[in-house]
C-alpha cells in the first residue's frame, strides 16, 4: 500500500516498527519513502512521527496492551529508540552508512537514560565519540543485530535488524573489546 501527499510526488510504504519513548512502547507502522527509516528520521523539515495501527504499552508491563488507535503521533526528539524488524528497512545502504562505502564495525552497548543497547556499529573509520553524538545531521544513529532491553524493567527486551537511536538521549557508549576481563584467583 502507498500513500501518496497531495504536496509531494514522493511513494510511501509503511515498516513495522517499536517505537520506545520514556514511558511506552508503541508497535506500530510508520510510513516512509524510498529513503527508509532512517531517511525520514533524520529529516530535519519533518519533527513529528505519525504511527499507524499503533498498540500501546506501558514500559513497566510492556506485554500487556493498554491501548489501540489507529493514529498516534510523537515528536520525533522525545523517542528514544526505533526497532525495525529487518535492515532493508532502515534505507538505502547509501544513507545508512552516511555515503560511505568502506565501513568498520564496532561492538558497542550504548545507554540512555531508559534503555541498553548492544549490538554492531558501522563507521567510516575509529571510533570517535564526540563525532558520534555533535557532528553531522544524523540525529538517529543506527545498530545492527542489537538487542534494546531497558534498564529497570530487564523483561523488556527487543531483538531487531536495526535499532535507530536517538543521539540526544546516549548516555554511554563502551566498545565491547575494552572490556575488562574479570581477574581469575589461582
Amino acid at each position: 500500500m502507498s500513500l501518496e501527499s497531495s504536496t509531494s510526488p514522493r511513494t510511501y510504504r509503511f515498516v513495522l516498527a517499536d517505537i520506545l519513548t520514556s514511558g511506552y512502547r508503541v508497535a506500530g507502522k510508520m510510513s516512509v519513502t524510498a529513503h527508509g527509516a532512517m531517511g525520514f528520521l533524520n529529516d530535519p523539515t519533518h519533527s513529528t512521527l505519525e504511527i499507524h495501527d499503533a498498540r500501546m504499552a506501558r514500559l513497566h508491563m510492556p506485554t500487556k496492551l493498554v491501548d489501540h488507535f489507529e493514529l498516534v503521533r510523537t515528536m520525533k526528539r522525545q523517542i528514544h529508540a526505533v526497532c525495525l524488524p529487518r535492515r532493508e528497512d532502515l534505507g538505502p545502504q547509501a544513507i545508512v552508512r552516511g555515503g560511505y562505502v568502506n565501513v568498520t564495525e564496532y561492538s558497542v552497548r550504548l545507554t540512555t537514560s531508559m534503555f541498553e543497547v548492544d549490538g554492531t556499529m558501522e563507521l567510516p573509520g575509529r571510533f570517535d565519540f564526540a563525532s558520534l553524538v555533535s557532528e553531522g545531521t544524523r540525529e538517529f544513529v543506527p545498530i545492527f543485530n542489537a538487542t534494546l532491553t531497558a534498564i529497570l524493567i530487564p523483561s523488556l527486551r527487543v531483538q531487531s535488524a536495526g535499532i535507530l537511536v536517538n543521539r540526544k538521549m546516549i548516555d554511554l557508549v563502551a566498545l565491547l573489546t575494552q572490556r575488562v576481563k574479570p581477574e581469575t584467583n589461582s
